[in-house]
């Protein structure tokens, strides 16, 4: 099973685009928020986005979607001490995360193609 992590520099914004994806995508794949400061300030911490991986273990991979520079920087930080199997999708945070969360309820769902799936979501145009 393929997890989804979103790491975003607002706690609440995570929080809010799990909400969507689990609702509009599927609620059984595992999808776990995380960000903000300590002191509920704006920001992202290696911490906190390593104990947020380490919460996703049951799943077999990780695709974690960002939103901005830090938080990019912070999740990589992250990769480099984990021991699973994740990668970062550059994708729209929110489509991605709806994308990622679709493709994850797949019986074939891999890394890659979560990856790949939340990736197309870049592609989407709004108007």
């Amino acid at each position: 099973m393929v997890g989804i992590l979103v790491v975003s520099h607002s706690l609440k914004a995570a929080e809010g685009i799990c909400e969507i994806a689990a609702q509009m995508g599927n609620a059984d794949v595992p999808i776990v928020p995380v960000g903000g400061g300590p002191d509920g300030s704006i920001g992202t911490s290696v911490n906190d986005i390593s104990a947020a991986l380490d919460e996703l273990g049951d799943a077999d991979t990780v695709v974690i979607l960002v939103d901005l520079g830090s938080a990019v920087l912070n999740a990589e930080t992250a990769l480099d001490q984990f021991e699973g199997e994740a990668a970062i999708a550059d994708a729209p945070i929110l489509e991605g995360a709806l994308n990622a969360t679709i493709e994850a309820t797949s019986s074939k769902a891999t890394l890659e193609s979560v990856v790949s799936s939340a990736e197309e979501a870049s592609e989407l145009s709004k108007v």
